[in-house]
Protein backbone atom coordinates (compact mmCIF):
# COMPACT_ATOMS: atom_id res chain seq x y z
CA UNK A 1 0.00 0.00 0.00
CA UNK A 2 1.19 3.52 -0.76
CA UNK A 3 1.51 6.07 2.03
CA UNK A 4 -0.22 9.44 1.59
CA UNK A 5 2.87 11.24 0.22
CA UNK A 6 3.55 8.48 -2.32
CA UNK A 7 -0.07 8.43 -3.38
CA UNK A 8 -0.01 12.19 -3.98
CA UNK A 9 3.12 11.84 -6.13
CA UNK A 10 1.56 9.04 -8.14
CA UNK A 11 -1.56 11.12 -8.76
CA UNK A 12 0.53 14.12 -9.84
CA UNK A 13 2.48 12.00 -12.32
CA UNK A 14 -0.76 10.44 -13.57
CA UNK A 15 -2.37 13.84 -14.11
CA UNK A 16 0.70 15.17 -15.93
CA UNK A 17 0.70 12.15 -18.23
CA UNK A 18 -3.00 12.59 -18.99
CA UNK A 19 -2.23 16.11 -20.21
CA UNK A 20 0.09 14.57 -22.82
CA UNK A 21 -2.54 12.21 -24.23
CA UNK A 22 -3.87 13.34 -27.64
CA UNK A 23 -7.33 14.84 -27.21
CA UNK A 24 -9.00 12.43 -29.61
CA UNK A 25 -7.68 9.43 -27.66
CA UNK A 26 -8.90 10.95 -24.39
CA UNK A 27 -12.34 11.51 -25.87
CA UNK A 28 -12.42 7.94 -27.12
CA UNK A 29 -11.70 6.59 -23.65
CA UNK A 30 -14.54 8.70 -22.24
CA UNK A 31 -16.87 7.40 -24.96
CA UNK A 32 -15.94 3.77 -24.26
CA UNK A 33 -16.25 3.87 -20.47
CA UNK A 34 -19.60 3.08 -18.91
CA UNK A 35 -21.06 4.24 -15.59
CA UNK A 36 -18.56 4.89 -12.78
CA UNK A 37 -19.00 4.73 -9.02
CA UNK A 38 -18.30 7.59 -6.62
CA UNK A 39 -14.59 6.68 -6.55
CA UNK A 40 -14.33 6.89 -10.34
CA UNK A 41 -14.16 3.13 -11.06
CA UNK A 42 -16.42 1.00 -13.22
CA UNK A 43 -18.02 -2.24 -11.87
CA UNK A 44 -14.91 -4.29 -12.80
CA UNK A 45 -12.29 -1.96 -11.35
CA UNK A 46 -11.41 0.02 -14.48
CA UNK A 47 -10.03 3.49 -13.70
CA UNK A 48 -10.27 5.77 -16.78
CA UNK A 49 -7.63 8.10 -15.31
CA UNK A 50 -5.08 5.30 -15.01
CA UNK A 51 -5.99 4.07 -18.48
CA UNK A 52 -5.48 7.53 -19.98
CA UNK A 53 -2.13 7.97 -18.22
CA UNK A 54 -0.94 4.58 -19.45
CA UNK A 55 -2.04 5.36 -22.99
CA UNK A 56 -0.21 8.69 -22.83
CA UNK A 57 2.97 6.89 -21.81
CA UNK A 58 2.69 4.20 -24.48
CA UNK A 59 0.72 5.55 -27.46
CA UNK A 60 4.02 6.29 -29.25
CA UNK A 61 4.66 2.54 -29.26
CA UNK A 62 1.45 2.12 -31.26
CA UNK A 63 1.86 5.07 -33.60
CA UNK A 64 5.63 5.31 -34.07
CA UNK A 65 7.60 2.35 -32.71
CA UNK A 66 5.47 -0.54 -34.02
CA UNK A 67 3.57 1.58 -36.60
CA UNK A 68 0.46 -0.54 -36.06
CA UNK A 69 -1.80 -0.99 -39.08
CA UNK A 70 -5.37 -2.27 -38.70
CA UNK A 71 -7.33 -4.05 -41.41
CA UNK A 72 -11.02 -4.87 -41.11
CA UNK A 73 -11.54 -3.35 -37.66
CA UNK A 74 -14.77 -1.81 -38.98
CA UNK A 75 -16.21 -5.35 -38.87
CA UNK A 76 -16.13 -5.33 -35.05
CA UNK A 77 -19.73 -5.57 -33.83
CA UNK A 78 -21.12 -3.25 -31.18
CA UNK A 79 -22.23 -4.65 -27.84
CA UNK A 80 -20.86 -7.82 -26.30
CA UNK A 81 -18.13 -9.46 -28.33
CA UNK A 82 -15.21 -11.82 -27.76
CA UNK A 83 -12.06 -10.82 -29.64
CA UNK A 84 -9.97 -13.95 -30.21
CA UNK A 85 -6.38 -13.64 -31.46
CA UNK A 86 -3.14 -15.56 -31.87
CA UNK A 87 -0.51 -15.05 -29.18
CA UNK A 88 3.25 -14.62 -29.64
CA UNK A 89 6.34 -12.58 -28.92
CA UNK A 90 7.41 -13.63 -25.40
CA UNK A 91 6.01 -10.37 -23.97
CA UNK A 92 2.30 -9.42 -24.30
CA UNK A 93 3.03 -6.79 -26.94
CA UNK A 94 0.23 -8.18 -29.09
CA UNK A 95 -2.31 -7.71 -26.29
CA UNK A 96 -1.18 -4.12 -25.70
CA UNK A 97 -1.31 -3.18 -29.39
CA UNK A 98 -4.69 -4.85 -29.88
CA UNK A 99 -6.07 -3.01 -26.85
CA UNK A 100 -4.82 0.32 -28.19
CA UNK A 101 -6.28 -0.39 -31.62
CA UNK A 102 -9.70 -1.04 -30.10
CA UNK A 103 -9.56 2.32 -28.31
CA UNK A 104 -8.09 4.41 -31.12
CA UNK A 105 -9.45 2.79 -34.31
CA UNK A 106 -12.73 0.98 -33.56
CA UNK A 107 -16.05 2.73 -34.14
CA UNK A 108 -17.43 2.96 -31.54
CA UNK A 109 -14.21 2.81 -29.47
CA UNK A 110 -13.94 -0.23 -27.23
CA UNK A 111 -11.99 -1.03 -24.08
CA UNK A 112 -10.43 -4.47 -24.34
CA UNK A 113 -11.15 -6.56 -21.27
CA UNK A 114 -8.17 -8.87 -21.37
CA UNK A 115 -8.43 -12.26 -19.72
CA UNK A 116 -5.05 -12.80 -18.04
CA UNK A 117 -3.55 -15.98 -16.59
CA UNK A 118 -4.08 -16.84 -12.94
CA UNK A 119 -0.39 -16.29 -12.08
CA UNK A 120 -0.40 -12.64 -13.25
CA UNK A 121 -1.94 -11.19 -10.02
CA UNK A 122 1.07 -12.57 -8.13
CA UNK A 123 3.31 -10.01 -9.86
CA UNK A 124 4.10 -6.85 -7.85
CA UNK A 125 2.61 -3.62 -9.26
CA UNK A 126 0.94 -5.51 -12.14
CA UNK A 127 -1.64 -7.00 -9.77
CA UNK A 128 -2.88 -3.49 -8.95
CA UNK A 129 -2.39 -1.93 -12.38
CA UNK A 130 -4.08 -4.46 -14.64
CA UNK A 131 -7.61 -4.23 -13.18
CA UNK A 132 -7.39 -0.43 -13.47
CA UNK A 133 -6.71 -0.91 -17.20
CA UNK A 134 -9.59 -3.33 -17.68
CA UNK A 135 -7.58 -6.58 -17.43
CA UNK A 136 -9.01 -9.34 -15.24
CA UNK A 137 -8.12 -12.90 -14.29
CA UNK A 138 -9.59 -15.13 -16.97
CA UNK A 139 -12.08 -16.97 -14.78
CA UNK A 140 -15.31 -18.15 -16.43
CA UNK A 141 -17.40 -15.95 -14.14
CA UNK A 142 -15.38 -12.82 -14.91
CA UNK A 143 -15.78 -13.45 -18.62
CA UNK A 144 -19.52 -14.10 -18.40
CA UNK A 145 -20.07 -11.02 -16.22
CA UNK A 146 -18.23 -8.82 -18.72
CA UNK A 147 -20.14 -10.19 -21.69
CA UNK A 148 -23.41 -9.77 -19.80
CA UNK A 149 -22.38 -6.13 -19.42
CA UNK A 150 -21.91 -5.78 -23.22
CA UNK A 151 -18.14 -5.53 -22.88
CA UNK A 152 -15.41 -6.41 -25.40
CA UNK A 153 -13.53 -9.41 -24.00
CA UNK A 154 -10.05 -10.13 -25.42
CA UNK A 155 -8.92 -13.76 -25.38
CA UNK A 156 -5.79 -15.60 -26.52
CA UNK A 157 -6.78 -19.31 -26.55
CA UNK A 158 -3.16 -20.46 -26.98
CA UNK A 159 -2.31 -18.97 -23.59
CA UNK A 160 1.35 -18.98 -22.55
CA UNK A 161 1.99 -21.85 -24.99
CA UNK A 162 1.59 -19.33 -27.79
CA UNK A 163 3.21 -16.37 -26.06
CA UNK A 164 6.36 -18.26 -25.07
CA UNK A 165 6.91 -20.39 -28.18
CA UNK A 166 10.35 -20.16 -29.83
CA UNK A 167 10.97 -18.28 -33.07
CA UNK A 168 11.37 -21.59 -34.90
CA UNK A 169 7.60 -22.04 -34.45
CA UNK A 170 6.68 -18.52 -35.56
CA UNK A 171 3.21 -18.18 -37.02
CA UNK A 172 2.31 -21.72 -35.98
CA UNK A 173 -0.81 -21.70 -33.84
CA UNK A 174 -0.57 -23.76 -30.68
CA UNK A 175 -3.55 -25.89 -29.68
CA UNK A 176 -6.55 -23.78 -28.65
CA UNK A 177 -8.24 -24.36 -25.34
CA UNK A 178 -11.99 -25.03 -25.37
CA UNK A 179 -13.09 -22.68 -22.58
CA UNK A 180 -13.44 -19.54 -24.71
CA UNK A 181 -15.88 -21.23 -27.09
CA UNK A 182 -18.04 -22.62 -24.29
CA UNK A 183 -18.24 -19.16 -22.72
CA UNK A 184 -19.13 -17.53 -26.04
CA UNK A 185 -21.92 -20.08 -26.48
CA UNK A 186 -23.22 -19.54 -22.96
CA UNK A 187 -23.17 -15.76 -23.33
CA UNK A 188 -24.48 -15.88 -26.94
CA UNK A 189 -21.61 -13.56 -27.87
CA UNK A 190 -20.14 -13.19 -31.36
CA UNK A 191 -16.48 -14.08 -31.83
CA UNK A 192 -14.19 -11.70 -33.73
CA UNK A 193 -11.10 -13.56 -35.03
CA UNK A 194 -7.94 -11.43 -35.24
CA UNK A 195 -4.52 -12.25 -36.70
CA UNK A 196 -1.54 -10.44 -35.17
CA UNK A 197 1.42 -10.21 -37.55
CA UNK A 198 4.77 -8.78 -36.51
CA UNK A 199 4.86 -9.53 -32.79
CA UNK A 200 6.75 -12.77 -33.54
CA UNK A 201 9.70 -10.72 -34.80
CA UNK A 202 9.55 -8.06 -32.08
CA UNK A 203 10.96 -10.35 -29.40
CA UNK A 204 12.25 -13.58 -31.01
CA UNK A 205 12.74 -16.34 -28.46
CA UNK A 206 15.56 -18.84 -28.98
CA UNK A 207 14.58 -21.17 -26.16
CA UNK A 208 12.94 -21.29 -22.75
CA UNK A 209 15.26 -21.47 -19.73
CA UNK A 210 12.90 -23.71 -17.74
CA UNK A 211 14.97 -24.12 -14.52
CA UNK A 212 15.13 -20.35 -14.03
CA UNK A 213 11.46 -20.00 -14.93
CA UNK A 214 10.53 -22.52 -12.23
CA UNK A 215 12.79 -20.76 -9.72
CA UNK A 216 11.07 -17.43 -10.42
CA UNK A 217 7.58 -18.94 -10.51
CA UNK A 218 7.07 -17.97 -14.16
CA UNK A 219 5.59 -20.08 -16.96
CA UNK A 220 8.75 -19.53 -19.06
CA UNK A 221 11.95 -17.46 -19.17
CA UNK A 222 12.86 -16.61 -22.77
CA UNK A 223 16.39 -16.35 -24.08
CA UNK A 224 16.60 -14.10 -27.14
CA UNK A 225 19.50 -13.02 -29.39
CA UNK A 226 19.84 -9.92 -27.21
CA UNK A 227 18.59 -10.90 -23.75
CA UNK A 228 20.11 -11.47 -21.23
CA UNK A 229 23.38 -10.92 -23.17
CA UNK A 230 22.89 -7.14 -23.40
CA UNK A 231 21.06 -6.74 -20.10
CA UNK A 232 18.13 -4.34 -19.87
CA UNK A 233 18.88 -2.95 -23.32
CA UNK A 234 18.53 -6.43 -24.76
CA UNK A 235 15.04 -6.67 -23.28
CA UNK A 236 13.77 -3.94 -25.61
CA UNK A 237 11.59 -5.32 -28.41
CA UNK A 238 12.68 -4.92 -32.04
CA UNK A 239 10.61 -2.14 -33.69
CA UNK A 240 8.94 -4.34 -36.28
CA UNK A 241 5.72 -3.17 -37.93
CA UNK A 242 2.67 -4.87 -36.43
CA UNK A 243 -0.44 -5.56 -38.47
CA UNK A 244 -3.81 -6.47 -36.94
CA UNK A 245 -6.15 -8.21 -39.36
CA UNK A 246 -9.76 -8.50 -38.17
CA UNK A 247 -11.84 -11.20 -39.82
CA UNK A 248 -15.60 -11.50 -40.04
CA UNK A 249 -17.48 -11.98 -36.75
CA UNK A 250 -18.68 -15.54 -36.14
CA UNK A 251 -21.77 -16.35 -34.08
CA UNK A 252 -22.26 -19.94 -32.92
CA UNK A 253 -25.37 -21.56 -31.49
CA UNK A 254 -25.43 -24.68 -29.39
CA UNK A 255 -25.13 -26.22 -25.95
CA UNK A 256 -22.09 -24.81 -24.09
CA UNK A 257 -21.79 -28.17 -22.33
CA UNK A 258 -21.58 -30.21 -25.54
CA UNK A 259 -18.88 -32.92 -25.64
CA UNK A 260 -15.43 -31.86 -26.79
CA UNK A 261 -15.72 -33.86 -30.01
CA UNK A 262 -18.68 -31.72 -31.08
CA UNK A 263 -17.01 -28.51 -29.92
CA UNK A 264 -13.77 -29.07 -31.83
CA UNK A 265 -15.16 -28.30 -35.32
CA UNK A 266 -16.36 -24.92 -34.01
CA UNK A 267 -12.95 -24.21 -32.50
CA UNK A 268 -11.30 -25.21 -35.77
CA UNK A 269 -13.53 -22.71 -37.58
CA UNK A 270 -12.20 -19.90 -35.35
CA UNK A 271 -8.66 -21.26 -35.67
CA UNK A 272 -9.05 -21.41 -39.44
CA UNK A 273 -10.36 -17.85 -39.65
CA UNK A 274 -7.27 -16.60 -37.79
CA UNK A 275 -4.98 -18.72 -40.00
CA UNK A 276 -6.63 -17.29 -43.11
CA UNK A 277 -6.10 -13.70 -42.00
CA UNK A 278 -2.55 -14.56 -40.94
CA UNK A 279 -1.91 -16.06 -44.37
CA UNK A 280 -3.13 -12.90 -46.09
CA UNK A 281 -1.07 -10.65 -43.85
CA UNK A 282 2.11 -12.64 -44.32
CA UNK A 283 1.58 -12.80 -48.06
CA UNK A 284 1.29 -9.00 -48.13
CA UNK A 285 4.74 -8.91 -46.52
CA UNK A 286 6.20 -11.27 -49.10
CA UNK A 287 6.30 -14.20 -46.68
CA UNK A 288 3.88 -16.55 -48.41
CA UNK A 289 6.42 -19.41 -48.57
CA UNK A 290 7.03 -19.12 -44.83
CA UNK A 291 3.27 -19.09 -44.28
CA UNK A 292 2.64 -22.26 -46.24
CA UNK A 293 5.31 -24.03 -44.24
CA UNK A 294 4.33 -22.59 -40.89
CA UNK A 295 0.60 -22.84 -40.39
CA UNK A 296 -0.68 -25.91 -42.17
CA UNK A 297 -3.75 -27.42 -40.47
CA UNK A 298 -1.96 -30.77 -40.01
CA UNK A 299 0.39 -29.14 -37.51
CA UNK A 300 -2.34 -27.85 -35.25
CA UNK A 301 -2.38 -31.02 -33.17
CA UNK A 302 1.38 -30.97 -32.51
Amino acid sequence: MLDIAEEVRVRLIRDKLIELLPEDWSQRVDAAVGPLNSAGFDPWGLDPRTLKATLAATHWLFTTYFRVHCHGINELPAGKVMVVANHSGQMPIDAAMLSMALISKADPPRIARGMVDYWVPSLPFISDLFPRLGELVGSPQNCLDLLAGNQCVMVFPEGTRGLGKPFTRRYQLEKFGTGFLRLALEAKAPIMPVAVIGAEEAYPGLFNLRPLARLLGLPYFPITPFFPLFGALGALPIPTRITLRFGKPITFKGDPDMPDEKLMPLIEEVNGAIREEMQRGLKARGLSILTAAAITPEEQGD
